[in-house]
């Protein structure tokens, strides 16, 4: 008898990977649920949810979406495990070819690990007075902070370095801004949620690069 109970597929990312390393699963349960079952010794930070595919069919989808991609070419890292050497977004959109074939298809994509609901269809005028937010993710370019320069972590500061557009350097590791602060908040600090704007929590010569931003999006308007 078919198992009609929707479960889920999952792309997740994690900061200690390589660039474009994902993991590709499924789970029976919410996969916030199963990413911090995985977050274990093995693995020096924890994973972060890129998109999740929620339907009945997930284990058929689960197998086909590995088979889609060991098509592409050997980008299995091992051949017995759910690592694919692969970038999200080309994952992401697989992922999306199965959907269309499914009548149930429910795909979330995840910031921070939390869940990105659509903003509703308005007018930018309207918009303003909603106050809705509608910034896209912030890069390094945005502020004219060149790859190199020094970044100062507000809450205990710790010295980094710009690696990429949207990456640090730490201690010989690479993080995006979020995942680090997340890392490396002082216990005393953290707040309920776990989540982080990570530009409101560092300084670029002396300057939050949020209060950067804001200013010269100020001066564009």
């Amino acid at each position: 008898m078919a198992n009609n109970t929707p479960g889920y597929v999952y792309i997740l990312t994690n900061p200690s990977f390589k660039e474009d390393w994902v993991k590709i699963g499924k789970s029976s349960r919410p996969v916030n649920i199963r990413s911090k079952e995985l977050d274990n010794t093995a693995v020096p930070l924890p994973f972060e949810i890129f998109a999740t595919l929620k339907t009945a069919k997930y284990d058929i989808v689960e197998k086909k979406i590995h088979k889609a991609i060991d098509r592409l070419t050997d980008l299995r890292i091992r051949q017995n495990r759910e690592f694919f050497n692969i970038k999200p977004e080309l994952a992401l959109e697989i992922l999306k070819d199965e959907a269309t074939l499914l009548d149930d298809a429910e795909i979330l994509l995840y910031e921070n690990n939390q869940p990105v609901v659509p903003k509703p269809n308005v007018p930018k005028e309207k918009e303003k007075e909603l106050n809705l937010p509608h910034r896209p993710r912030f890069r390094f370019s945005m502020v004219n902070i060149p790859i190199g320069a020094t970044l100062v972590f507000i809450p205990t500061g710790i010295e980094v370095k710009v690696a990429s557009d949207d990456q640090i350097e730490y201690d010989g590791r690479i993080f995006k801004l979020s995942p680090f602060v997340g890392t490396y908040m002082p216990a005393e600090k953290r707040n309920t949620s776990g989540a982080y704007q990570g530009a409101k929590y560092f300084s670029y010569k002396g300057e939050v690069l949020d209060s950067i931003r804001t200013k010269m999006e100020a001066q564009e308007e």
